[in-house]
């Protein structure tokens, strides 16, 4: 019975949500994506980010919904991975220089704070990065060993 109300809450939903962003698809061709100097654009590049922060919202309360159901403890391990990740991104961040860049020509040069945010993305990057290149290496000598034993 609960699987059934899930399925129509679910179906409702994404005809209500396909229903919007096709009215709004057609607002904007009717009223010219190049007119009112671009409000169209601005308005669907708006409503993506709220259709990607819905569905990121969805994995994610559904994640936890599903493991507080069927493994509480396991709360516990994620909560410890979000305040790791939350641990390695405030350490990029302090990381990060946020100086000007040598040999810019831009018209408006960009703010600290938008400096700053780059280069703790650049930061981040580059980490994870690494961590794959690692992660492949380390993983390819593992199996290498695993299969020499046997």
């Amino acid at each position: 019975m609960e699987k059934q109300l899930y399925a129509k809450i679910f179906t409702w939903a994404s005809l209500a949500l396909l229903v919007v962003s096709v009215l709004i698809l057609i607002w904007g061709w009717a009223t010219g994506f190049e007119a009112n100097d671009g409000k169209a654009v601005n308005v669907l590049l708006g409503w993506g980010y709220i259709m990607l922060g819905l569905a990121l919202a969805a994995v994610v309360l559904v994640g936890i919904y599903i493991a507080a159901t069927t493994n509480p403890k396991s709360l516990i391990k994620m909560g410890i991975v979000v305040v790791g990740v939350i641990v390695v991104c405030f350490l990029a961040y302090l990381l990060a220089s946020g100086s000007q860049p040598v040999g810019y020509t831009g018209a408006t040069l960009p703010s600290d704070s938008e400096l700053k945010l780059t280069d703790t993305i650049l930061n981040l990057a580059y980490l994870l990065g690494g961590a794959a290149i690692l992660s492949i290496v380390v993983g390819e000598i593992v199996m290498g060993v695993r299969n020499k034993k046997a």
